[in-house]
């Protein structure tokens, strides 16, 4: 491959790791707002994180687009190969992460304008930037080239599922003291959800970019700790 090729091909990779920069951004920014503007409530900004989700729909077909354009035209292998697709299944999740953000926003008017408990909205707070510092960690330890810190990352999505599994509980309290509180608190309990299962996307960000870095594929499944599954006894 020539000087002028291997420069064209850098500067293809480099434009699609900036899609996937720009996305990463954008969904911190839309999870961050989604969960402000359930709390606060604020419809206004709610109906912006909702807007938003087009932005990023759009950040995914370009990067999709340019993606197989350069597969198509440079025909990359090796290490170099993985970072293109790499990229296409990280922009998936960030695409879903955008979807679930959405998702919280829109129930801001059903969670309606009675006032949040303090204790709760701390916690859903809490779930929050447990969200956040993982979609930030993921991505930073990625562009680092760190795949030690990647596995960390993945495994500390339990942190996730524990703060979930505590959410769901103290919503069930809520609504067994008052059944007043049934209607907001369920849809609370989705919105809880909703950040509980953009950690699982941040999971598969972690699991992709350790391949891209290594060529090995971590181990497909690891322990859950969300314990709110009801058991079904045995037939």
């Amino acid at each position: 491959m020539g000087a002028h090729t291997v420069t064209a091909f850098d500067d293809d990779l480099q434009e699609i790791e900036r899609l996937v920069r720009d996305m990463v951004s954008l969904a911190r920014s839309m999870v961050d707002e989604a969960t402000q503007s359930l709390i606060v409530p604020d419809t206004a900004l709610a109906q912006r994180v909702v807007s938003e989700d087009a932005v990023m729909d759009s950040l995914q077909r370009t990067l999709d687009d340019r993606a197989i354009t350069l597969i198509a035209k440079r025909q990359p292998m090796a290490q170099d190969l993985r970072a293109v697709v790499g990229a296409i299944r990280m922009a998936g999740d960030l695409e879903r992460i955008g979807d679930l953000a959405k998702n919280i926003a829109k129930r801001v008017d059903a969670v309606g304008k009675s006032a949040m408990p303090r204790g709760l909205a701390r916690s859903i707070e809490d779930m929050a930037e447990l969200v956040l510092e993982q979609v930030q960690g993921v991505i930073d330890q990625y562009g680092a080239r760190n795949p030690e810190e990647l596995v960390r990352l993945r495994d500390e999505d339990e942190l996730i599922d524990v703060k979930y599994t505590s959410v769901f509980r103290e919503l069930l309290t809520y609504m067994m003291e008052d059944a007043r509180n049934i209607t907001a608190c369920t849809h609370l309990l989705f919105c809880a959800k909703n950040l509980e299962r953009i950690g699982d996307h941040v999971t598969n960000i972690a699991e992709n970019a350790y391949y891209v870095l290594t060529g090995e594929q971590l181990p497909a499944h690891r322990p859950k700790q969300d314990e709110t599954g009801v058991p079904v006894p045995a037939a």
